[in-house]
């Protein structure tokens, strides 16, 4: 019988937000399975060259590209360099996101609900949007993997909302773009991270006190690492993974099923 493996070697990969936090790991995960990666930022140009530096040491072709994903001219620039410095594109993961700031619906501007749904779903739109002829050309090696959240699930903690709302929008649009790219032997799968240490995101809008009452009700009792997550791209994008498409992969401790 044959299992599959998670050997990545000669895959090329475009990973967002990957300068820092989860992207940032999973975009070294796919380059310690064997891909070379592109490694999107939006601001964090620095710590996205770190991100390359650590790529190229493990023996693997990496790239930093700048870019502003709710842009569609930016995204389609994006996607059209990484193809560009890496000759072709097999994996796509749209992991660029942000809470953006915390705010209740009663009062929110419609300015900062357009930016969380267009930092959040509509940069997964564009980017899938344009790297589909490419996933296309890769045929059953096309691996597309979105950022959705756990608060997709339970509505997310104060003041996310609109977040929990983009988020789930998310995973609407991983499982419609399965059955779209099927056909070409492509998948398409979501990841939910719970609470996940070690990042800004929670170091930025949850106060202590509140990142250890997640911790507490969660039922593995600890926050979940930025590798954890990198480990389930792999997988996905692997061999191993190559039956599985339309899912959502809960990365949380046990959080959505307590």
């Amino acid at each position: 019988m044959t299992y599959g493996t998670f050997d990545l070697t000669g895959r090329r990969a475009l990973v967002t937000g990957a300068g820092h936090g989860i992207g940032a790991a999973i975009a070294l995960a796919l380059a310690e399975a064997g891909a070379d990666v592109v490694v999107h930022y939006g601001s964090s140009a620095a710590q996205a060259a770190d991100v390359v530096q650590q790529i190229e040491a493990l023996g693997r072709k990496a790239v930093a590209v700048g870019a502003d994903v709710t842009s569609t001219v930016e995204v389609d620039r994006l996607v059209d360099e990484a193809v560009a410095s890496l000759g072709g594109l097999e994996i796509v993961v749209c992991n660029a996101g942000h809470l953006v700031g915390r705010a209740a619906v009663e009062g929110m501007s419609d300015d900062h609900f357009s930016q969380v749904v267009e930092v959040n779903l509509g940069s997964t739109f564009r980017t899938v949007r344009a790297a589909i002829p490419h996933l296309r050309a890769a045929g059953p090696r096309g691996r597309v993997v979105t950022m959705a959240s756990l608060a997709a699930h339970n509505g997310g903690g104060a003041g996310s909302a609109v977040y929990a709302a983009a988020k789930a929008g998310v995973l609407g649009l991983t499982r419609g773009l399965a059955k779209e790219l099927a056909p070409h032997g492509v998948t398409v799968n979501a990841l939910a991270p719970g609470f996940i240490g070690e990042t800004s995101f929670h170091g930025t809008f949850t106060p202590p006190e509140v990142q250890q009452t997640i911790i507490n009700g969660t039922p593995l009792k600890r926050a979940g690492t930025a590798g954890e997550v990198g480990g389930a791209v792999v997988w996905l994008c692997s061999e191993a993974g190559g039956f599985v498409t339309g899912s959502t992969v809960d990365i949380d401790g046990g959080a959505w099923f307590r």
